[in-house]
């Protein structure tokens, strides 16, 4: 009866993964504008940093860390070198995040706009498959395209009877984004040198329309230009760990992880077309198609992101570490045109403190609490609308968080709750441009459990 028992429990176990899966996959699948922001019109749109809330929660430092707390396994998304440690943990981890943002929009001489957004962040798995080594595979949002602006332009022309009063508008818009569906695996070599690497899927469309309306005007003809860029190809990560061990609970860690440049293809479509408006102000079907394009294939090339981290740590205390990012996005081209970006920088400094992760009357001492700092000179160099050249968007970020523990079953499975908060400033109101300020809710459910394990019974 134990062993029926048991052979049960694994799987529906194993069955309960699938489906997690399946659901993940088709909510990320049909996903469409995760974004409001103007300036993720540039580029591939707004870069998302891949991490899960406990890596946000303490700065989004990533490179060298691994087993945050040291008492529980973390599936890793930025060096694959960390996810080892899910093998000494020795437990299978599933890690499931919700996100919310709240973008405020300001604009010199425009009212402030505000725009909310709630979706599926992330659904991560690492298993592990010896006591050195685990793999991990997972689908998280690789970039986010979203937004909706209008530029009028009054004409007031002419000084005649009667004068044209009518206006243009200039309608921007676009939605859509790029996922990634990845695998990893990580292991422990020489006892303190770890390395790893992920192979990604990266999939999706990015939608952009430019549109030109008399809107004032009956009969009048106006045109849209809309392109949408299929894209998919394989990505790869590589990373490593070296581990300086001051104690049994205590490490010094270096870590250094990579994006390597990869060749992704893109199928696009780019239509023109000419469409009017009836008596209501509502737009008719498209005239006629001055421009019809359809299947043309290109490829897309992905610049090389490197990071380098170093981290201190007291299993089950504190954590402290400082993480510095690079990715060569003036390299970015599409269809072999440079898209105009220049390189990123990202400085990351964060850090986790415990009071005591063993107490039993007070559940608050057990309570991760986190905070952290993020400085990003972003890939945008945007044009100044004003004039007098391009501005390049930077951005200031404060992180904190809690890991909050939850009570442990009867199997020594161990469940936890992360939430991490980032209150942010990007851009600028000077030349004509746009500042973001921003709140966004990261909330994820982690579980440590031991699955996919083969009893032996006596």
């Amino acid at each position: 009866m134990q062993l029926y028992k048991s052979r049960m429990i694994k799987y529906v176990k194993f069955y309960i993964t699938i489906v997690l899966a399946f659901i993940a996959f088709g909510s990320f699948a049909q996903s469409t504008t995760n974004s409001s922001s103007p300036y993720s019109r540039y580029g591939i749109g707004d870069v998302s940093s891949g991490l899960l809330p406990q890596n946000i929660a303490i700065g989004g430092i990533s490179a060298a860390t691994n087993s945050i707390g040291g008492t529980m396994g973390s599936v890793n998304t930025v060096n694959p070198a960390a996810n080892g440690a899910i093998g000494f943990i020795n437990k299978t981890v599933i890690d499931i995040g919700l996100q919310s943002s709240t973008l405020f929009l300001s604009q010199t001489g425009q009212s402030s706009q505000r725009n909310t957004n709630f979706r599926l962040a992330h659904i991560a798995f690492g298993i592990p498959i010896s006591k050195t080594s685990a793999v991990t595979f997972g689908l998280q949002p690789y970039s986010e395209l979203g937004y909706n602006f209008v530029k009028n332009m009054p004409h007031g022309l002419g000084s005649g009877s009667p004068a044209d009063t009518n206006s243009t508008n200039y309608i921007y818009q676009g939605e859509g984004g790029l996922n990634k569906a990845y695998f990893g695996y990580g292991f422990t070599l020489f006892k303190h040198l770890s390395l790893g690497a992920t192979a990604s899927y990266i999939f999706g469309d990015l939608k952009q329309s430019q549109a030109v309306e008399i809107p004032g005007l009956y009969g009048t003809l106006n045109s849209r230009a809309e392109q949408d860029n299929a894209i998919k190809g394989f990505n790869f990560n590589v990373g490593a760990q070296y581990a300086i061990n001051w104690d049994l609970d205590k490490h010094l860690t270096f870590g250094y992880a990579a994006q390597l440049a990869s060749n992704l293809t893109s199928q696009s479509t780019y239509i023109i077309s000419q469409y009017t408006f009836d008596g209501n102000g509502n737009a008719n079907v498209a005239a006629d198609s001055l421009v019809n394009q359809q299947g043309a294939k290109s490829v897309m090339r992905l610049p090389n992101v490197n990071h380098f981290g170093v981290a201190y740590q007291k299993d089950g205390k504190f954590l402290v570490g400082v993480d510095y990012t690079i990715g060569k996005w003036s390299n970015l081209t599409i269809g072999g045109v440079n898209q105009g970006l220049l390189d990123s920088k990202t400085l990351n400094i964060g850090g986790q403190y415990t009071p005591n992760v063993n107490t039993i009357n007070n559940y608050w001492a057990a309570v991760d609490y986190r905070l952290g700092f993020i400085y990003d000179q972003t890939y945008l160099n945007v044009p100044n609308p004003s004039g007098g050249g391009n501005t390049n968007i930077k951005s200031k970020i404060i992180t904190l968080g809690l890991g909050m523990p939850l009570k442990s079953t009867f199997n020594q499975a161990f469940y936890k709750i992360n939430f991490a908060v980032e209150l942010g400033q990007r851009g600028t109101i000077n030349n004509g441009l746009v500042r973001e300020n921003f709140v966004n809710v990261h909330l994820g459910f982690m579980i440590n459990d031991t699955w996919f394990q083969r009893f032996k019974f006596l």
